[in-house]
């Protein structure tokens, strides 16, 4: 059993749903990350939390599993040149601790898949760049930058 601290639902919003997003360019910034071991215990892996910062699904996040220690060499090139990529978007070329890559907001590519062992559908994240790039081309992805930008006439997070 556990103490809920008087807890009261009528004073808070529900979760809402946990539904994958639409595949487009968002504005993130990493929030989170931690080095993990492998299913198999031979490896490590960086698990990296973007929030979207912007638009319609403001707050909700995604992730990216990068296996940068692995017995597997293509694995490792992969995720190295994904961290490549990450770090040219938000500016830090030599971090010594992932730290260093949180809370610089970056435009991140978001795809959806399917769960080879579920079936379900879920976000994968295939891309990264500045974030003034997403900014540019945002009449291609609307929904992902363009409305909330639109719709208020506070200062976006990223320009502030």
């Amino acid at each position: 059993m556990a103490y809920l601290n008087n807890f009261d639902a009528n004073t808070v919003d529900p979760a809402s749903s946990f539904d994958p997003i639409p595949a487009g360019k968002y504005i993130a910034a990493i929030t989170e990350s931690e080095m993990k071991p492998t299913k198999n215990g031979n490896g490590h892996y960086l698990e990296m939390t973007f929030d979207i910062l912007d638009g319609q699904y403001k707050g909700r996040k995604v992730w990216a599993r990068l296996n940068l220690d692995n017995p597997n060499a293509t694995a490792v090139q992969i995720a190295r040149g994904e961290l490549s990529a990450i770090c040219r978007a938000v500016g830090v070329m030599q971090p010594q601790d992932s730290i260093e890559l949180h809370n610089l907001p970056l435009a991140i590519k978001v795809t959806c898949k399917k769960r080879d062992d579920t079936g379900e559908i879920t976000n994968e994240i295939k891309g990264y760049e500045k974030k003034e790039a997403a900014l540019q081309n945002s009449a291609a992805t609307p929904r992902a930058t363009a409305p909330a930008a639109q719709a208020t006439n506070a200062t976006p997070p990223w320009q502030r």
